[in-house]
């Protein structure tokens, strides 16, 4: 089954930036749609950003402008390259292709 594995969270002050990383395992990857989604405490999961193999890329409104989703198909990886962060991001983030999901990574945005 597929494995996703995230890292990179951590607390950060407002307007600062982080970089989420995500390694897929037994995933045709170069192949797949990966996405990044988020779920703060009270509220649903929300989609973040993906990326389709060709490479096409789609954003929340929220985060447009802030934050970047990229792919390394060679080293099967996807990344969030976030910036500007804001309270509003605090959130776990989760790595995610089709039914898979990763443990979540938490992102905490706070001075």
């Amino acid at each position: 089954q597929v494995q996703l594995v995230e890292s990179g969270g951590g607390l950060v002050q407002p307007g600062g930036s982080l970089r989420l990383s995500c390694a897929a395992s037994r995933i045709i990857f170069g192949i797949s749609t990966m996405a990044w989604y988020r779920q703060a405490p009270g509220k649903e999961r929300e989609l973040v950003a993906r990326i389709t193999s060709g490479g096409t890329t789609n954003y929340a409104d929220s985060v447009k402008g802030r934050f970047t989703i990229s792919r390394d198909n060679a080293r099967r990886m996807v990344y969030l390259q976030m910036n500007s962060l804001k309270p509003e991001d605090t959130a776990v983030y989760y790595c995610n292709n089709d039914n898979a999901w990763g443990q979540g990574t938490q992102v905490t945005v706070s001075s």
